[in-house]
């Protein structure tokens, strides 16, 4: 986790701070507010993703407040 990173309050997506637009959901809500980080590889395998309804590789937060 770097630096600042904020989250997409839709999608939990983490993105880089400068982020105006979530690259999954397109939604503009972001939070700096958020814990847990898990990365997803293989959404299609994971169980995990099935559970957050992920259907993208990337770095989601687990926690958004």
């Amino acid at each position: 986790m770097a630096r600042n990173r904020k989250v997409c309050r839709d999608c939990h997506r983490v993105v880089d701070p400068d982020t105006n637009a979530c690259p999954s959901c397109g939604s503009t809500s972001f939070t700096e507010d958020w814990a847990g980080y898990v990365v997803i590889a293989h959404p299609e395998e994971s169980e995990i993703a099935r559970e957050m309804q992920v259907t993208e590789a990337g770095e989601y937060a687990l926690k958004v407040r």
